[in-house]
């Protein structure tokens, strides 16, 4: 049975993603996006030399659309856990984690977390507090943000050679809403978000630009939004 606050998220976040999706053509024609190239001949060498990292015969992409409590990073260890125990080593696994549409929140630091109140937007609540988390938990938890202590967060899953990547489109779409709640300038803030992305995580043109790069290296596809 769900109860008045799982309505009222669910809503919010349909609010959300209605709004970014109405905004998101006049975004794209924007001409202050114009001057702001996201990719071009060299990061995308760079780009495509990072997909080549997926190694292993076990190889995995999660659909990470929208944060549902964490799990676009639960699945990921999970994937890494149980092929352990059936005999794989880390060095013959990849899981790779696609941040997009309101997962993409996950890519960036506390600070823009803080600032910008991105667990208000996007019904993250920090545990501790019970309220609107102001940190982002899933990077490097802390005890309680998973449901489970052994659960690992994606800096420790990265050092496992676990690969996350952010959608640069959700990142303007976003940006951008905020940007016109608070009255500042959409390109400043969008800027200040790109600039802010966890160490080791990989600005993509788009999550479902990544999502086809990822099967094309082998990957199989499991959706982990909600």
């Amino acid at each position: 049975m769900k109860t008045t606050n799982d309505n009222s998220r669910r809503k919010f976040l349909g609010a959300i993603a209605l709004g970014a999706t109405a905004s998101t053509m006049s975004i794209l024609t924007n001409p202050i996006y114009a001057n702001i190239p996201s990719f071009n001949d060299d990061n995308m060498n760079d780009l495509e030399d990072w997909f080549k990292g997926i190694k292993g015969k076990h190889r995995i992409v999660y659909d990470g659309s929208t944060p549902h409590d964490g799990f676009p990073i639960i699945w990921n260890w999970a994937f890494y856990l149980t092929n352990n125990e059936t005999g794989s080593k880390d060095e013959d696994i990849t899981a790779m984690t696609v941040l997009r549409h309101s997962a993409m929140c996950f890519a960036l630091k506390d600070e823009i977390w803080a600032k910008y109140k991105l667990g208000e937007m996007f019904g993250v609540i920090d545990k501790s507090t019970g309220k609107p988390s102001l940190r982002n938990p899933f990077y490097q938890p802390k005890d309680g943000d998973f449901p489970m202590p052994v659960i690992q967060g994606i800096k420790q899953l990265q050092e496992r050679g676990a690969m996350f990547c952010a959608c640069d489109l959700a990142a303007k779409v976003n940006s951008n809403a905020v940007a016109q709640k608070m009255n500042l300038d959409p390109a400043k803030v969008y800027q200040e978000w790109k600039g802010a992305i966890q160490p080791g995580i990989q600005w993509v043109p788009s999550g479902v630009w990544a999502l086809g790069r990822a099967q094309e290296h082998g990957c199989g596809y499991i959706f982990a939004g909600n």
